[in-house]
Order: C-alpha cells, then sequence, then structure tokens
C-alpha cells in the first residue's frame, strides 16, 4: 500500500474562465470590497483621488485600500510582502484586478494617507453602528503599549548621554597614551599602528561633538529619540514590564460585542488623564448622551473623573492607594469622613480637624486635616506615622471620587466585565496577530498603521458575529 497520489505537474488542467470563480460568494475578499466601495474617496482625503489629465496613471487608493485591508487582515504589513502576494496569492489577485504595484508605491500609499486611513477607521466604525454591533451603552478604555520603530540604543535622556561622554573620554585617553607610548618608540616602529591610533581618535572625537549636541538638546527636551523622534520610553507590558521605546495607545472598546469605538496614539507613559478625552470621543462617535465607562486605577484622576461625571459618563475606576505604606488598620481608607462636621475620624476615634490648603508639585490644591494634640499622645502613634503626627489630605474632587469609589464597590460583576472587554482586542492584536512593533515612525504615520490593525480587527469581529448568526456581512453592507 503506497502513499496517496497526487497530480501530475506536467498533466493539463482546465482552470476557471474568470478570477472571480476563485473567490466564494461568502468570501472575506468580498466583505472588503463591499466596504470600500461606498467610500467617497475624494471626500476622505486619498491621495490620486482624482486623476489628472497629464502624466502617468496613479493606482486606484480603492484598490490600494483593498490591499491593505487584507494585509492586516491576514498579518502581512511588509510593503514588500505585500507585493509578493500580488503575483502569487489569487485572492489578491481579484483585489487588485491582477494589477502588482511595486513595493514603494503600497509603501507610500500609507506613508501618504494617515489622516484618511484614520477616517475610514470610522467610517466602519459608523457602518457597524448601523448594522447594530455597537450597544452605545457601556465602553471600557484602557491603554496598550506598542514598541516605536526606533532602538533603545537611539534613545537618549541626560544620563544616558553623560555616561556616554565618560566612556569616550576614558578611551581617548587609552589611545592618547598608546601613541604617546607608540611615539616613545625607537625608529623603525610600526607607523600603521600609529594612524590607526590617530584615526580612532578622530572618530571618538567627532562622536563627542554629536553627544555634546545630544546633550544640549536632552537638557531642554528631558528625552530624545534620534530615528523615531516623537516616540519616548515608557514600560510596554506583556513582556516582563521591559523599558522600551513605543507610543500608548489609548483605547475605548463597546461592550456589546467588544468592538472598538476609537483609539488614540499617545506618547504619554501613563494612562492618567485620558479618561475623559476618550470618553468624550466615544460618546460623539456613538451619538450617545450618557456612557458608562469602565478603567483600570491607571486613569484614577480627581479633576479627570469629576470632568466625565459632569459630562454624562457614569465611571468605574478602581481606586490607587498613594503614599507610603502603613500598617493593618492605618492606611488613608480606614481614616472615615465626616462630611456634615468636616472631619476626619482617625481608626483610634480622634477627630482630626481642618488645619490648612496644601498645593503639590503639580498644582493641586488639597486640604490638611490633623489633630497634633491627639497625636503625641496616641499610643499607637508607631503604628500610623514615622513623623511627629499624621495628616491625612482631601482633595477638591474627593466628593466626586467618593461616590465613584463607591459605586465601583456595589457594582464589582459589572467592573469585573472590563478586562474581557477591552483586553480581548489587545490580546487578539498583540498576541495572536504579533502588531507589537510599528514598522513606520511618527505619530501620524503610527495612527494610520493604528488604523488599519483596528479596522481589521473590528472587520474580522463583524465577520464572525454574522456568519455565527448565517447572514452575509456583504449583503447586510450592500
Amino acid at each position: 500500500m503506497g502513499y496517496q497520489v497526487g497530480i501530475d505537474r506536467k498533466q493539463l488542467t482546465l482552470l476557471p474562465v474568470s478570477l472571480d470563480e476563485y473567490v466564494p460568494e461568502d468570501h472575506i475578499c468580498r466583505v472588503i470590497t463591499a466596504f470600500t466601495g461606498q467610500l467617497d474617496m475624494g471626500e476622505l482625503g486619498f491621495k490620486y483621488a482624482e486623476c489628472k489629465e497629464t502624466g502617468r496613471r496613479p493606482y486606484d487608493p480603492r484598490m490600494m485600500l483593498n490591499l491593505y485591508i487584507y494585509g492586516y487582515l491576514h498579518r502581512v504589513r511588509s510593503s514588500r510582502r505585500l507585493q509578493d502576494e500580488t503575483k502569487r496569492n489569487v485572492e489578491v489577485m481579484w483585489l487588485t484586478e491582477g494589477l502588482s504595484p511595486d513595493d514603494k508605491t503600497i509603501c507610500n500609499f500609507r506613508k501618504d494617507n494617515g489622516e484618511a486611513l484614520r477616517a475610514t477607521f470610522r467610517l466602519f466604525v459608523q457602518m457597524c453602528r448601523e448594522l447594530g454591533l455597537y450597544g452605545e451603552e457601556l465602553v471600557a478604555t484602557d491603554g496598550t503599549k506598542i514598541r516605536a520603530n526606533n532602538s533603545l540604543k537611539n534613545h537618549y535622556n541626560e544620563t544616558v548621554v553623560e555616561n556616554a561622554v565618560s566612556r569616550i573620554d576614558k578611551k581617548i585617553s587609552e589611545y592618547l597614551a598608546a601613541l604617546e607610548q607608540a611615539d616613545q618608540e625607537e625608529e623603525g616602529g610600526c607607523e600603521v599602528s600609529r594612524s590607526s591610533i590617530r584615526a580612532a581618535l578622530e572618530l571618538l572625537r567627532e562622536r563627542k561633538i554629536t553627544l555634546a549636541g545630544l546633550l544640549s538638546r536632552v537638557q531642554a527636551e528631558g528625552e530624545i529619540s534620534t530615528v523615531d523622534e516623537e516616540s519616548r520610553m515608557m514600560h510596554c507590558g506583556g513582556d516582563a514590564r521591559e523599558l522600551n521605546v513605543g507610543y500608548n495607545v489609548q483605547t475605548v472598546v463597546d461592550g456589546k460585542y467588544h468592538m472598538i469605538v476609537d483609539f488614540e496614539v499617545t506618547n504619554n507613559s501613563g494612562d492618567s488623564g485620558e479618561l475623559h478625552k476618550m470618553s468624550m470621543k466615544a460618546m460623539e462617535i456613538l451619538e450617545a448622551e450618557e456612557i458608562t465607562n469602565l478603567a483600570d486605577k491607571g486613569y484614577y484622576n480627581g479633576d479627570d473623573i469629576v470632568a466625565c461625571e459632569r459630562d454624562g459618563v457614569t465611571c468605574l475606576v478602581a481606586k490607587r492607594e498613594t503614599g507610603p505604606k502603613k500598617a493593618e488598620g492605618f492606611a488613608h481608607k480606614d481614616f472615615m469622613y465626616d462630611k456634615g462636621k468636616d472631619v476626619y475620624v482617625c481608626p483610634c476615634g480622634k477627630e482630626l480637624r481642618y488645619r490648612r490648603n496644601h498645593k503639590s508639585s503639580a498644582g493641586k490644591e488639597r486640604k490638611v486635616y490633623a489633630n497634633y494634640e491627639a497625636c503625641r499622645e496616641c499610643a499607637r502613634k508607631a503604628d500610623c506615622t514615622s513623623y511627629r503626627y499624621r495628616e491625612v489630605m482631601r482633595l477638591a474632587a474627593q466628593d466626586t471620587l467618593d461616590i465613584v469609589d463607591e459605586r465601583t464597590r456595589e457594582n464589582k460583576e459589572l467592573y469585573q466585565r472590563r478586562s474581557e472587554i477591552v483586553e480581548h482586542v489587545f490580546g487578539t492584536v498583540k498576541a495572536v496577530w504579533g502588531y507589537k512593533q510599528y514598522l513606520c515612525r511618527g505619530k501620524v504615520k503610527v495612527t494610520a498603521e493604528t488604523a488599519m490593525a483596528y479596522l481589521a480587527y473590528n472587520m474580522r469581529r463583524a465577520i464572525n458575529i454574522f456568519a455565527a448568526s448565517r447572514v452575509s456581512l456583504t449583503k447586510a453592507m450592500t
């Protein structure tokens, strides 16, 4: 009994009469063309949306968009690999109508149409809203770090530059000593050695001049990246919490089917201060007057939460504990606030009265409460503080924060949905699809990359949702 027998490579076959026969009616390529066929490329701002009467004919931006959407759906982002697909992949040939742009043309399409690609992502969100894929009531917000196209070696702060200058100074001293020793040798010594040392010294001096320019820049800017100048150093979660150069992508996800609502690429290493901005984006896109937004403790910012509550956003945010750790029972949360008396009651039952206002380095006003007399005589003082007395600070926004804290505690089951809603997106895009590092540089271009990845995610979700209902997404879109 032998192996299964295949087709003889030299045997003649009768191929389908058209490319269209290779693509089934419910294929993803037909979903792509059904979507892009409804776009007004000129209104979106795509380059070459209108052809000139003279010069060489450009490629249709609609066809180029089809190629990129297909690529991101199948984990192919490189322009060279996309060019290869146009020559060997029948599905791509169907999308491009047999055309094969060179890799530079493919690369330039993404580079030149950053804003248009972002607008295309939002149009697909609106189309999915009309199809009922967004609940428009519950959203979750979180940020994810994606590495930039800039290595750690090309990122500098003041300490890094000063250390590099010190190493060069030490190396220059070693070369000068070696050159002096070579000059003191008897005539007939190795001239090649002397010339190589002088050449190395010249290179080191040029490098030192370059570093001097970098030092003046980092002293003014704090940190700089020499390849992607808009990227910043930050902890890239999910990779052993390593420090790397990258971007923080703020993302809002709807709670119904985990579809992405909107995103914003930032170079802020933290999430604090981003909740109100992302909530307003979500409300604008979903055309909602009120929404509930779930966020982790990185978004626990008093001013931001107050702004959200004021503008119709019901926040559920995990509380972030700050300050040094205290003994059990003496943390800030163990000091109960009496709003009627405007006093705090400590764990030992003493009242801490308002004493003064305190302004932090960030400019935030706080009210300071203390009971100096009670602290001096307290038997548990060592458990409470290492200073002469304990002071408790209250933010101006604390009344609103207390309401949010209570709401979050009372709605634990709802809040626990946060991770399954928004982390689902990051797990798919980064861990499964492998989009952990940008190919482009600069916020406009990496925003275009993010828009394509998130458009592919939303499209894949929509296809799967309609497939489960045995409904054709292609027909639903048209």
